[in-house]
Parts: structure tokens; sequence; C-alpha cells
């Protein structure tokens, strides 16, 4: 579902807007996040059902396309065991060239493709499989080569397309082969056939050199292999062979068969079975570094809320770096107020705020906080008045906040806020003074982090106003 999704939005984004919140509710966790995004947009477009019905379809498509090539093998091991004339004689080299001929030119492009072409799955027995699962699936929705591109992306990304299609492939020809290896046994062992070799412009030699070099691998698992004199003598035009001579060709044929056929396509559909269970993790998991994933984990935390860290920064040191701000020389005649990691339930600024001293906001996210900066490397104002909630604690992140803040002004003064909770204000606005001992912790970690900021408790004060028009 996620990769239909993101091969849907390529063409353009999609509006997500209700499927980010949801994904926000539905876990923590980054995989989690983007499966419920893509589920809420897949159903939207109609993806799921589509994809359920492709995996329905797929084995079905699988085993029609199976039983065609076993009634094509059915069908040639009949055209090899059919009497060519009278005393049914089958030439045994030209019937296992055609028995072998088509599954070791698809075997060769098989292997080709793996190594060297990675695109050549198109034109394979499991390109086609998945392509008409595909087709089956989207109906008359025209969402088929959606549904390709998805699934070709996602098994190439795991590193396993080929071993998918060839696990298709291979055990379609081992069905195959299987089924004509029995029709050709039971044919022969119920029927007089006379085996041998026919040639117009070839010599005798090299059917004996054929017949022994490929009659050498199955001697090695107790097939026989006629005699030279066997050969020789088994040529159109030569006397009946006597019959065990005609039992070590039907078993030579046999053999080849079997160890040239079957038993390659059983040992590499094994091998990807092997290969698909040792990848199948790759599969399921996403890369959620991907540029696509991570813009959209990023719009997900964006929806969080900021929290306050009410909690005290263990382990601090006092700082030994001294911060300092701009010359006033250096300087605009601006005055800001900044309102850092403050709480949803904070009124801020208040209703009676100065028009002429601008009020900006940092959530303390690092897209909020290079944004502040940035707009004070431009304004380089005179103040800054930075409103921090007083019932939070100070930690690493509010110091470099500081320090960056110093570096872009002349001067910086710390306003401590109250909710209206803290405050007893029933009109959900700040009061002017924190409770001593919120002030007091901000104050020892002034003096610890040797920051040169004013802790104030009247911002009109501070900003050069009069205190009734800004408290």
């Amino acid at each position: 579902m996620l990769e239909a999704v993101r091969c849907v939005e390529e063409s353009g984004p999609l509006d997500d807007a209700e499927a980010l919140h949801a994904a926000l509710r539905a876990s923590d966790e980054d995989v989690a996040r983007l499966a419920a995004r893509a589920r809420i947009l897949g159903d939207r477009l109609g993806l799921r059902a589509t994809i359920a019905r492709a995996r329905n379809a797929a084995p079905w498509v699988l085993i029609g396309l199976a039983l065609l090539v076993v009634l094509a093998g059915a069908g040639l091991a009949g055209k090899v065991v059919g009497a060519e004339d009278g005393g049914r004689r089958i030439n045994a080299v030209a019937a296992l060239g055609s028995l072998l001929g088509l599954h070791l030119i698809t075997l060769l492009v098989w292997l080709i493709g793996l190594v060297w072409s990675p695109g050549s799955w198109r034109h394979s027995l499991g390109g086609w499989w998945l392509s008409l699962s595909a087709r089956i699936a989207a109906g008359r929705q025209g969402q088929a080569p959606l549904l390709l591109q998805a699934a070709t992306r996602l098994l190439t990304r795991a590193r396993m397309l080929p071993w998918v299609l060839g696990l298709a492939s291979h055990t379609v020809w081992t069905l195959s082969f299987a089924v004509a290896l029995g029709g050709l046994l039971f044919a022969l062992a119920f029927r007089r056939y006379t085996l041998g070799w026919e040639t117009t412009i070839l010599e005798p030699g090299f059917f004996v050199r054929l017949v022994h070099g490929l009659g050498y691998v199955p001697s090695l698992l107790g097939f026989p292999v006629p005699s030279a004199a066997s050969i020789l003598s088994a040529t159109g035009g030569a006397a009946p062979i006597d019959p065990p001579g005609q039992r070590d060709w039907a078993l030579w044929m046999t053999g080849c068969l079997a160890l040239y056929g079957l038993l390659p396509r059983f040992l590499l559909a094994l091998l990807c079975v092997a290969l698909l269970r040792a990848r199948k993790a790759a599969l399921l998991r996403p890369d959620v570094q991907a540029p696509y994933y991570r813009q959209i984990l990023q719009r997900i935390a964006a929806l969080q809320p900021a929290s306050c860290i009410v909690d005290a920064d263990p382990g601090r040191q006092p700082s030994a770096m001294q911060a300092a701000s701009l010359p006033a020389e250096a300087t605009s005649d601006a005055q800001i107020a900044i309102g850092f990691e403050l709480a949803p339930n904070h009124t801020w600024p208040p209703s009676a705020w100065p028009e002429d001293v601008p009020v900006w906001s940092c959530d303390g996210s690092a897209t909020s906080r290079a944004q502040v900066l940035a707009r004070l490397a431009e304004t380089r104002p005179r103040r800054v008045l930075l409103v921090c909630d007083a019932a939070a604690s100070p930690d690493r992140g509010t110091e470099r906040f500081v320090r960056e803040v110093l570096a872009r002004c002349g001067g910086v003064g710390l306003y401590l806020s109250r909710t209206v909770e803290d405050s007893g204000a029933q009109n959900g606005s700040v009061t002017a003074t924190s409770p001593a001992p919120l002030a007091q912790r901000w104050q020892t970690w002034l003096v610890d982090t040797r920051l040169p900021v004013r802790l104030v408790t009247s911002a009109g004060a501070w900003l050069g106003r009069d205190q009734e028009h800004t408290e």
C-alpha cells in the first residue's frame, strides 16, 4: 500500500490533511505512521480493494499458466513418442533437443537478466504472471500499470524481484518436466519403440561424441549410456537394434531429460524460496530515510503541539563560554518580543500590547528556531524581550537559543509568564510576577550559564513603556 500511494503521488501530492492527523494519533513509530497514512489514502483511491484482488488472483493466474505449460509439455511428450512410421521409430537426439531446447533458452535468459539485465523480467514467464495478475485485479479501473510499478519497485528495493519471478517460472517448468517425464516413461514402458538417430550432412562420429557427452552426468547417477557400436548401428536405415540396446537408448533419453531439465528447475525453485524467506523482512519495512518518507514524517511531526520541559536538566555544569551581544552601533532601533516554547494555554501578548513592538513566536523546533534567528539577523533589534514559561525548566536547548539571540541583538531581557492555573486569573492573561521559587530557578540558571541576560518582572519597563499599558 505504501509503495502504491507513493507511485500515485509522483504525479502530484494528495490532499492528506485528515490522513496526517490520523497517522499522528495512530502511533509514535515512524513505520506505523506511514502505514496509517497510506491506508487512509489507499481506501480513498480504492487501492486497498485492488491490491486485495491482486493477491487473490495471483495464485490462480500462476495455476493457469502452469496448466498451459503442463499441457504443452504433455503434448510435446506425446509428439515425441508418436509414431513417425509404422514401426514407431523415434529420433532420440532430435526428441531430446525438442524437449530441452525452449527450457535451456528461457533459463539462459533468466540467468542473464539476473546478472546483467534486470529489466528483462518483463519477457519471462514470471513477468507474464505478474502482469496478468495486475490486469485481472485492476479490471476496467486502469490501475494495472500502477500496481505493476508499485510491485516491481517494492520487490526491487528488497532485492527480491528476480527471485519472485524466478520462483514462478521455475515452479511452472518443474511441473511441465514432471508431466513430460512421466508421460514419456509411461509410453516407453508399455509400448515398443525403436530409438536411434538420423542425419543427412553430419558424420556418425558426431553422434557418438554427443551421446557420450550428454550421458556423462546421468551415468554418474546410474543411467546407462549406449555404446559406440549401438550408436553407430542405430541409424535410420540400419536393422532394428537388440532389446538391451533399445533399453539403454530409452534410459539415456529419460536420464538426460531428468538431469538437464527437471533437476535444475527444481533446485532453482528451492533456492528462490530460501532467498525470499531470508529477505522477507526487508519487504515489509519501508526505507524511512528516503526523502519522500522523511518529508511525510516531518509534516506529521509538525502537527505535534510543543511541550514544556518541567524537569530540571540533570548534570548540567556551569558554562565557561561568555555570550556577547551586538554593539549599539550595529543594531537598529527596533524592539521585539519573542514567545519561546509557550504552552497553548498562554495568552501572549496581552490585549493592550503596543503595536510598534512586534511579537514573534518560537515553538522550539529546529525549523521555528531557524526562522526566528534568520529574521533577527535581518532586523538586528536594539532589545529583545524573551518570554518563557515560568513553570518550565531551562535546559541546554534554551541556553543555546538565548546565546544565538544575543549574537543578533543589542540585549535580551527574560520575562517569565504564568498560565491561568498558575496565576489564579480568570481571563486567561499572564501576570507580571512569578512565584519566588520559579524565578529563583531561572536566576540561578542565568548565573550558572554566565548569560548577560536580565530577569525582568515588567515587560513595559524593559521596553521603555509604562507598565499599565503592557501588563
